[in-house]
C-alpha cells in the first residue's frame, strides 16, 4: 500500500452523563475558574457529535470513543466503599465530597490523553502501537486508565496491526498524546516523533513551576522504547516553567503540528531554539515552523484562547493544504483572530474554521484535547471493532439516545444524588450499546450491595 493510503483518524471522547465543573486539576486555569458553577452534560455531548460532524464534513475520517463508568464502579470496589451508588453516594457527599467529584468526573472525553500512538511507519514492528497512559499525577484522571486499556482492547484488538501496551508504572507519570507530536510530510513514511515533558524523575532541572508539572522525561523515554522507535527520529523537549505556570499544563495547550507544520508559541520549550533545530534536521528540512512571538500573541491570550488546542488537518489528504480546527474563543479575541488570518494570508493555513465546543472549554478542555490522532492505512481502519468509525445513521443514533437519556444540567449539589449514578449508568449502556462495544457492568439493584 503505498504512502499516500495513510490518513489520520481522529477519534473523538464523547462527553459522559456526569459533565461537571469541579474544578479538580491544578494549573487548569480555566477549569478552576468554572468550578462550582451549573454544567450541561446534554450540551457538551451534542457539542461534540456537532464537532464529529464538521470534521466528517472536512472528509475526514473520524472516530468516536464512548465515556467512561461513573461514578467510576471499579475503583470504588477498590477503595472498599460497596457496591451501590445508594451505599457511598450519600456518606462521601457528607465526608469526602472532593473524593465524590474525582469519582463523577467525565474527565475521560479528552482522549488526548488516553494514550500515546505511533503509526506503523515509525515503529519497530511495524505495527501501530498504543501505550495506555497512567495519568498518575492527578487523582481524578488516574481512574480513567484501567478503563481506557479495556476499551483500547476492544476496540484495536486486531494483533496484525495494533499492538497495545499497558499504562507504566505510576511513578513514571504519563499524560498521554497531549505531551506528544508525530511529525512528517506523509503519514505513511517514517515520521519524527516529539515527547514533552514537565520534569525528570532523576536529576530534576533546578528551576521548577508553581503548578503541577504532569510528565516525566522517564515516561516518554519509556514509551519510545515500547513503541520500537529510531532514536534519530525521537526528540525530547521539556516545557517551560514559565508556560506551566501560565497555564500549560499539557503541551497541546502551547504548540500544534501535523505533517510538515508546527506551530509552537515563543515561549514553549527550554532551549527552545535547540528543539526547533533537532526537528528541523530529523525532518531532514521538510518542516515548516511557525514561531509565534509573545509580542504578538502574548502566552496568557494563547492560554486564555486555546489557540494552540486546535486541530491542524489535512482535509484532502495531499501535504501543503493545511486547516486549522479552533475553538470559538479564539475568534472572539480579536487579537488572536488576526493573527489567525495573517496565516491563512500567508499561506501558512488553507482556512480556519471555529467551532463551539463551549462546556469543554470551560472545564479546560480545547478541540484537540477532545481527539485521539491515529495514523492508518484502510486495512487497519477497517479492523476496527464496533461502530466506533462515525457515520451519519451513528451519529444521529447517538444524538437521539442522548437528547432522551442525558441530564439537561448538574449542579455541584446533584453529585450527592444516587439517582444521578442510576441515571448515568442507564445513559451509558446505550452508548456503548449503539458502538457495539462491550458495555461496563451495571450497578447491583439497591440493597443488593
Amino acid at each position: 500500500m503505498s504512502a499516500r493510503d495513510f490518513v489520520e483518524a481522529n477519534f473523538d471522547g464523547l462527553p459522559g452523563p456526569t459533565h461537571n465543573f469541579a474544578g479538580l486539576a491544578p494549573g487548569n486555569l480555566a477549569s478552576g475558574h468554572s468550578a462550582g458553577s451549573r454544567a450541561w452534560p446534554r450540551q457538551a455531548a451534542l457539542q461534540s457529535i456537532d464537532k464529529m460532524r464538521f470534521m466528517r464534513n472536512l472528509e475526514l475520517v473520524q472516530g468516536i470513543l464512548p465515556p467512561h463508568p461513573r461514578p467510576a464502579p471499579d475503583f470504588v470496589r477498590q477503595l472498599g466503599l460497596g457496591d451501590t451508588p445508594e451505599h457511598f453516594v450519600p456518606s462521601l457527599a457528607s465526608s469526602s465530597p472532593g473524593l465524590l467529584s474525582a469519582l463523577y468526573s467525565s474527565s475521560a472525553m479528552w482522549v488526548a490523553n488516553a494514550a500515546t500512538v505511533s503509526p506503523a511507519p515509525d515503529t519497530g514492528d511495524g505495527r501501530i502501537h498504543f501505550t495506555t497512559a497512567n495519568l498518575s499525577s492527578q487523582l481524578h484522571r488516574c481512574i480513567e486508565a484501567p478503563h481506557t486499556a479495556r476499551l483500547l482492547d476492544n476496540v484495536f484488538s486486531d494483533d496484525e496491526v495494533f499492538t497495545r501496551h499497558t499504562p507504566l508504572p505510576a511513578v513514571l507519570a504519563d499524560e498521554g498524546a497531549a505531551n506528544h507530536t508525530r511529525l512528517g510530510r506523509d503519514y505513511g513514511e517514517p515520521g519524527v516523533e516529539l515527547f514533552v515533558y514537565g520534569r525528570r524523575l532523576v536529576n530534576p532541572e533546578a528551576e521548577q513551576p508553581r503548578f503541577p508539572a504532569r510528565q516525566v522525561r522517564e515516561a516518554g523515554e519509556a514509551v519510545a522504547r515500547l513503541h520500537g522507535l529510531d532514536p534519530h527520529r525521537t526528540v525530547f523537549a521539556r516545557q517551560s516553567p514559565a508556560a506551566i505556570d501560565a497555564g500549560v499544563f499539557h503541551n497541546d495547550v502551547i504548540a500544534v503540528g501535523n505533517r510538515d507544520l508546527l506551530l509552537v508559541h515563543e515561549h514553549a520549550f527550554e532551549r527552545q531554539s535547540d528543539v526547533l533545530r533537532a526537528l528541523h534536521d530529523a525532518l531532514a528540512g521538510e518542516l515548516t515552523i511557525v514561531e509565534v512571538p509573545e509580542r504578538t500573541v502574548s502566552l496568557d491570550r494563547a492560554v486564555g484562547s486555546y489557540l494552540f488546542n486546535a486541530q491542524l488537518v489535512t482535509p484532502n489528504g495531499e501535504p501543503g493544504s493545511q486547516v486549522l480546527v479552533a475553538p470559538f474563543e479564539c475568534r472572539e479575541d480579536a487579537v488572536v483572530s488576526a493573527y489567525l488570518d495573517s496565516l491563512v494570508r500567508a499561506g501558512t493555513l488553507s482556512a480556519v474554521h471555529y467551532l463551539d465546543v463551549r462546556q469543554s472549554m470551560k472545564n479546560g478542555g480545547g478541540p484537540a484535547c477532545l481527539r485521539l490522532r491515529v495514523a492508518a492505512d484502510a486495512d487497519a481502519l477497517a479492523r476496527v471493532r464496533g461502530r466506533v468509525i462515525a457515520s451519519d445513521d451513528v451519529l444521529d443514533e447517538l444524538q437521539a439516545w442522548i437528547e432522551s437519556h442525558y441530564p439537561e444540567h448538574i449542579d455541584p449539589a446533584d453529585l450527592a444524588n444516587p439517582a444521578l449514578a442510576r441515571a448515568a449508568a442507564l445513559a451509558l449502556a446505550g452508548i456503548y450499546q449503539i458502538l457495539q462495544l462491550p458495555a461496563p457492568s451495571p450497578w447491583p439493584s439497591p440493597g443488593q450491595g
